[in-house]
């Protein structure tokens, strides 16, 4: 009889032990199907604005998950418009099963491959698909956003001269200059002042040369706060700011940041030799959550498809920074945000 209870056992311990370990198996296959590929917008990973910030979201999800960089999650940058269809084609054809888009532009190809592939998950940040079941999309509402940095120029100009300056024109960038637009009006008759926007586009998201050409005929013409919402582009709008600021002491330029706090591109030499910034404040896009959001979900089998995504102030989808605002401004600021968030105050996107 102890001879068979110890069989018995050893068996009973035997199967659950091979149960377990299937199931772990499985588990484990279940997971390694499961592959991420971020196809970027145009303007590298290093863009220091959108791209990076989407990057650094899926880089510390797929950490977090222990995964391996480049084989369970990647990304691929996008320099060209053909770009556009050919990455995608390459993250199918890399057997990747969740392709997420940080471009509104690839939203043709992005459409296109959903329908050739509706096994696979497609997720557009920035940018909105309907009708589809295997396609996600996450829009924020960057008005919102953009209204308090409008404010806050308009609470700050000395000149009562502000600029505006986008990438290339669109629904997304749009709602940069609407609310941006709307926030300095609003911040000007608060204060019973005139302040003139002077909104222009590059019609580029990666040539810093255009961002800086632009910026230098701004500021010449008595602007001495820009807003740029215009991926690395905007990257020559921090370089004119830094000249213009090391020459002339007397009268100093502010740029607002995007898409992250970017407050660590607006450093500069004062006249002492110390260490100055020009970064007035930041409007912060979460763009990683937003791609963290769609890697979780395809992971764990519960991808939203078909479904889109609103991210704004009250969802902390977008938000500003206090930077170097002054109390006024930014008492100005937080009332706008708890009316924006409350429902009492809704901003335009167009």
């Amino acid at each position: 009889m102890k001879k068979v209870l110890v069989s018995f056992l050893f068996l009973a311990s035997f199967l659950t032990l091979v149960g377990c370990s299937q199931n772990q198996g499985e588990e484990k296959a279940e997971k390694e199907g499961s592959k991420i590929a971020l196809v970027l917008g145009f303007g590298g990973v290093d863009d220091r604005s959108f791209n990076q910030a989407g990057w650094e979201g899926l880089e510390t999800w797929g950490k977090d998950k222990q995964l391996t960089p480049k084989k369970d999650f990647t990304y691929i940058e996008t320099n060209n418009p053909e770009d556009n269809s050919t990455n995608i084609d390459q993250a199918i054809k890399n057997g990747f099963t969740t392709i997420i888009s940080l471009s509104y532009l690839q939203a043709e190809e992005l459409k296109s491959a959903a329908e050739a592939n509706p096994e696979l998950n497609f997720a557009l940040v920035d940018g909105d698909i309907s009708g589809k079941k295997n396609i996600s999309s996450a829009t924020f509402k960057d008005q919102e956003s953009a209204y308090l940095a409008g404010l806050s120029a308009a609470y700050t100009t000395k000149s009562n001269k502000v600029g505006f300056i986008g990438g290339m024109e669109g629904p997304v960038i749009q709602r940069f200059q609407s609310g941006f637009e709307a926030g300095v009006k609003a911040g000007a008759t608060a204060q019973n002042k005139e302040i003139s926007v002077n909104s222009q586009y590059a019609a580029s998201y990666d040539s810093p040369d255009k961002g800086k050409a632009i910026a230098a005929s701004m500021y010449k013409d008595g602007a001495d706060i820009l807003y740029q919402a215009a991926g690395s582009t905007g990257a020559g709008v921090f370089q004119e700011a830094k000249a213009r600021n090391e020459n002339d002491y007397s009268k100093k330029v502010w740029v607002i940041g995007v898409d992250r706090d970017q407050a660590d591109e607006g450093d500069y030499k004062l006249e002492n030799g110390d260490t100055g910034n020009f970064t007035l404040t930041s409007t912060k896009k979460n763009v990683g959550a937003a791609v963290k959001e769609f890697a979780e979900t395809s992971y764990n089998n519960k991808f939203p498809g078909g479904k889109h995504l609103t991210f704004g102030l009250k969802e902390e989808g977008v938000d500003l920074t206090k930077g170097q605002l002054s109390e006024e401004a930014y008492k100005a600021v937080s009332d706008a945000k708890e009316k924006i968030i409350n429902g009492e105050m809704s901003v335009p996107d167009k």
